[in-house]
């Protein structure tokens, strides 16, 4: 028996992986439905009521699942819970799950995994042959202290729910990743004021080219590298300008090198005055914040958009081969050592979606059965996730070093990574049957 931590998509996936080759599983969920982030009323979702999907529903929708025609091409994200509880009872995986469930510890035993869970008040402690950790990457609130002493209120993006706390209050936002950014524009229909605090550049996509989904274009002719930067950094000028002519700060590096933030409203609202672009903050006092320009100002509240740490509290992080910023694993899921653990989901790529990480749970759930059929190719795949443990599938891209780019690859080399081991799999899969 095999366990899943989590029933968002990730869990759902690897659920459904599990299930199609008859492999027996139980996944624990804390919250009472499925869906995972994207179920605002779940205790660790970080979702806001205004947030919807930043890639389009067919760049990002389950193969074998896809969404419904009326739905929005950037769905609300009530719509993508609502496709999670269609997924899941379209497949009959809630019998699979134990709601309301906490998992408390995840221990290493002589045989397997013991994983200690709380239900209603009583823990629980079994043991699973493996586990599969699907618990998401965006839960663990990133934190970073303000210098001095801010007598105003401080939150963190995680915290943000509805716009109604903006109302006539003089807003400093802090940081501009894509809910910062959705965020800022929520606020500058409620605040009295609005600043941004930048420490660097970004670059900005519109949702929509030519009224079309910006995701779709280019997909048929894979560009190599440097001159896939250079033609959609030419394009997205000519459609958008550069942020300087909106008064943000131009990026100094090149394009896909850290993940672009999806909204063109944002450069709307500092062009029009909106929002007052600042740069680092260095101090506080009082209600005053001062900016390393020499300028400040006044607020009422600061709202911390500063991302989310990898966090995984029941497992200790030397299960994880934790070096650095993030576990060093290969494809971002395999231990080096370990058979029967592994790290779903901890993937971000430009384009990837669902069917990205449906994929890495289908190699999973194949290796998992090879492994136990004896196969050569479960072997073989062994030896490759031991030798390449941590390495970086970037596409030649030189990503940012940053904590949150740590488990960043290429969306092009991860896939056809992902599906050259599946062929392997498969194709070894296919041979014992026959000769069966």
């Amino acid at each position: 028996m095999y366990a899943i931590i989590g029933a968002g998509p990730m869990g759902l996936s690897m659920a459904r992986n599990l299930q199609k080759l008859g492999l027996p599983c139980v996944g624990f969920e804390i919250h009472s439905d499925v869906g995972g982030l994207w179920d605002i009323d779940s205790p660790t979702s970080t979702m806001y009521e205004s947030a919807h999907l930043i890639s389009s529903k067919r760049m990002t929708e389950f193969a074998e699942f896809p969404m419904a025609d009326d739905v929005a091409t950037y769905p609300h994200h009530a719509e993508m819970a609502k496709y999670f509880r269609d997924y899941a009872h379209h497949f009959n995986l809630y019998p699979l799950f134990e709601f309301n469930t906490r998992v408390l510890r995840v221990e290493r035993a002589a045989r397997g995994w013991d994983i200690t869970t709380e239900c209603d008040g009583a823990s629980r402690t079994r043991n699973f042959s493996g586990v599969m950790i699907c618990n998401g990457t965006l839960h663990e609130p990133n934190r970073p202290q303000l210098p001095g002493n801010f007598t105003g209120t401080v939150m963190h993006s995680s915290e943000y729910k509805s716009a109604d706390i903006f109302a006539g209050k003089r807003v400093l936002m802090v940081g501009c990743g894509n809910s910062g950014a959705d965020i800022t524009v929520d606020a500058v229909h409620r605040a009295r004021s609005v600043d941004l605090s930048v420490r660097r550049g970004y670059y900005f996509m519109p949702k929509f080219l030519l009224g079309k989904p910006i995701d779709t274009f280019g997909g048929k002719l894979p560009l190599p590298r440097r001159l896939k930067q250079l033609v959609d950094g030419a394009l997205i000028r000519a459609v958008v300008g550069k942020p300087s002519d909106y008064g943000l700060p131009d990026p100094d590096y090149r394009l896909y090198e850290s993940h672009p933030v999806m909204n063109s409203l944002l450069l709307h609202h500092a062009g029009h005055g909106d929002v007052r672009v600042r740069p680092a903050i260095t101090h506080c006092e009082g209600s005053t914040v001062t900016f390393s320009d020499g300028s400040s100002a006044e607020y009422d509240l600061v709202m911390l958009a500063t991302g989310y740490l990898l966090h995984y509290p029941f497992i200790d992080r030397e299960h994880l081969n934790w070096h650095g910023d993030a576990p060093q694993l290969y494809l971002n899921a395999f231990h080096p050592e370990y058979d029967d653990l592994f790290l779903m989901g901890m993937v971000e790529a430009t384009g990837l979606g669902w069917e990205g990480r449906n994929l890495q749970a289908k190699l999973v759930a194949h290796y998992l059965c090879q492994q136990q059929n004896g196969a050569p190719s479960a072997r073989a795949f062994a030896e490759t996730k031991k030798a390449r443990a941590g390495q970086r599938l970037d596409g030649g891209y030189h990503y940012l070093q940053l904590e949150r780019m740590a488990y960043y690859v290429n969306k092009d080399q991860y896939l056809k990574a992902l599906h050259q081991h599946l062929r392997e799999l498969q194709q070894d899969m296919a041979a014992e049957a026959e000769h069966a």
